[in-house]
């Protein structure tokens, strides 16, 4: 009976051990992404979402390592913006798992499936599937399910084979609940609240476009 017991707890041991461990090829990506310490970026959006006319917009992107990418505007503050950040840190700010998923062609590149588990509860979404663009080794496309803000999948698109910073993000979402004050979207801007209260799943696509004012690399 005791022999069983060591048996048993060996197993449930390694198994623990086995499905805690982070796959190499995105880990590799994290270390690449990371070797950017900081990015300032002019920003020129648009949006096609059904609701709302909104002329292009322009904004700054910036990022520090470690922290969530900001937006900032002068004349708008676009909502929802769960889905604009494109580095691994939102995922990878508190503990996880991956699971691999196999190889899949995306757009024309055969990338490797990861499923992003989360493994403590102060995580704000349940799970993320992205599309690693192994042979160029960075993100190809993520897909994030929030716990409360809906569904994001980002497509990003890049200048040069050697860059890690995309020059293209295409979000598409899912909501169920969007608050959007009048003046958050700025000058020109107009919002169909009716067709927008009608419709029980809000989707949409934003696209950004960037021009990289400055990169520091990490030391």
């Amino acid at each position: 009976m005791q022999k069983y017991f060591f048996i048993a707890l060996f197993v449930i041991t390694s198994f623990t051990c086995f499905s805690q461990q982070i796959d190499k090829d995105f880990l590799l990506l994290k270390q690449r992404m990371d070797s950017v310490s900081s990015f300032t970026a002019k920003l020129v959006l648009d949006v096609d979402i059904s609701f709302i006319n909104m002329p292009t917009k322009q904004a700054t992107l910036n990022y520090n390592r470690g922290k969530r990418m900001k937006i900032d505007a002068k004349d708008f503050v676009l909502l929802p913006k769960r889905g604009l950040d494109f580095s691994l840190n939102s995922l990878t700010e508190y503990p996880y798992i991956t699971v691999d998923r196999g190889k899949e062609v995306k757009n024309g590149r055969l990338c490797k499936v990861l499923n992003i588990i989360p493994t403590d509860p102060k995580a704000d979404f349940s799970i993320a599937t992205v599309w690693l663009d192994q042979k160029a080794k960075r993100l190809h496309t993520t897909e994030i399910n929030t716990k409360k803000d809906g569904a994001y999948q980002m497509a990003l698109e890049y200048q040069k084979a050697k860059d890690v910073l995309p020059q293209k993000v295409e979000v598409s979402f899912e909501i169920e609940k969007l608050k959007i004050p009048v003046n958050f979207l700025g000058k020109g801007s107009s919002i169909d609240r009716k067709k927008m209260k009608a419709t029980a799943v809000k989707k949409g696509k934003i696209y950004l476009l960037l021009s990289y004012a400055s990169i520091k690399m990490a030391v």
